[in-house]
């Protein structure tokens, strides 16, 4: 009985390795052709390393927590958006915008204008020093405003008071009839 197991055993392992060895071609073929299907591999593009330092114009002191935006677009195409918080120091740091690109950048930080302005990054590490100013009163592109004061400050919009006085009519009062004590008849 050992016998007839052991030829089994060795007659299987025989097929199996005559069929692998008659697989391996195929396998080969296989691979050639199924290199000319699917996508092309596309190396990434080379990024950039940008710091951003927001500071006071007034002392220099940075500005912490402040919101700087990132819109990279490359040959007219609109590649994202990106939102970084500064550090304690004023800093943000990015890693991921192309090399090449046109970069809007906009800074937003609690009471201080929003600043934005674009960058074409050439180089493969880019330092820009921006410093915040402090809200200005508006000025109208319509009219001569030269010499002229504001009627209106700097920083958050109140709305305009009436000038006039509201009137109104004053409702008359209704005085309540005196109480009077139940009188006791007898």
């Amino acid at each position: 009985m050992l016998g007839m197991r052991s030829a089994r055993i060795i007659g299987t392992s025989l097929l199996f390795a005559l069929g692998l060895s008659l697989a391996a071609p195929t396998l080969a073929v296989g691979q050639d052709t199924s290199s000319k299907r699917g996508r092309k591999y596309k190396a990434p593009p080379e990024t950039s390393h940008i710091v951003i330092q927001v500071t006071k114009h007034s002392n220099g002191k940075p500005i912490s927590n402040a919101a700087v935006v990132f819109n990279p677009s490359m040959n007219g195409k609109d590649i994202g958006s990106l939102e970084v918080k500064t550090d304690p120091e004023g800093k943000a740091t990015i890693d991921v915008i192309p090399t090449g690109s046109m970069v809007r950048v906009q800074i937003i930080a609690n009471g201080f204008a929003t600043y934005a302005e674009d960058f074409l990054i050439k180089e493969s590490s880019r330092e820009i020093a921006v410093a915040m100013l402090r809200p200005q009163e508006q000025i109208s592109a319509y009219e001569d405003n030269q010499g002229k004061t504001s009627e209106r400050k700097a920083g958050v919009q109140e709305p305009v008071k009436p000038t006039k006085p509201v009137t109104t009519t004053p409702t008359p009062a209704v005085k309540p009839a005196p109480a009077t004590a139940p009188q006791n008849q007898q």
